[in-house]
């Protein structure tokens, strides 16, 4: 039997923002995830982190894509092993297209550390027109002490670490632009 060599993947076009969020665009289909993250009753400190996915010339992306999966405040993911934190599903999704500003906004409870050493973070994965393969990153928060000894965030070179650091923009609320290339890229996890 021929062996048939893997073909290139596909770009994913500019049509999968309000297929993958389709009330965010105005359309009446399910979705499985938008920008809400946690109920009203989940126990943890609220935090809004907002940000914008930017091109190499500092330019607003505006049909990107963001996904971030977290914790719980106890530092707990979702899934078979959860009992608590009802309300709770740790993945949250959501289109540039449709804010004026063209930011990405995530509605969530500040997550705790996943582990020992670990500090707490939002993973990160960004899809765009043109992207051929999705891009993985971390958001981490600034006053944060375990951030001195997360692991991944020490294997990026210390003059890096600040493009995975989201900065305060009030109580509970955290910017944090995702920088495609150019100056300031964003760092970008090879998984």
């Amino acid at each position: 039997m021929a062996k048939l060599p893997q073909t290139g993947s596909q770009t994913v076009g500019p049509f999968f923002a309000y297929g993958l969020t389709p009330r965010q665009y105005g359309y009446d289909f399910p979705q499985v995830a938008d920008g809400a993250l946690a109920a009203d009753a989940v126990p943890g400190e609220r935090i809004r982190v907002s940000g914008r996915v930017l091109d190499g010339a500092g330019q607003p992306i505006e049909d990107a894509l963001v996904e971030i999966w977290q914790a719980d405040s106890q530092g707990v993911f979702p899934g078979p092993q959860r009992s608590a934190n009802d309300g709770f599903t740790g993945f949250g999704r959501c289109g540039t297209g449709t804010d004026p500003e063209r930011r990405f906004v995530f509605d969530s409870i500040r997550p705790g550390a996943p582990g020992p050493g670990q500090a707490p973070h939002l993973s990160v994965i960004v899809f765009m027109r043109g992207l051929l393969v999705h891009c993985y990153t971390r958001i981490y928060f600034p006053e944060e002490a375990a951030n001195a000894q997360d692991p991944v965030l020490n294997a990026v070179p210390e003059s890096r670490r600040g493009t995975l650091v989201a900065h305060a923009d009030g109580p509970g609320r955290y910017r944090f632009d995702i920088r495609m290339q150019g100056d300031g890229e964003t760092v970008f996890f090879e998984i």
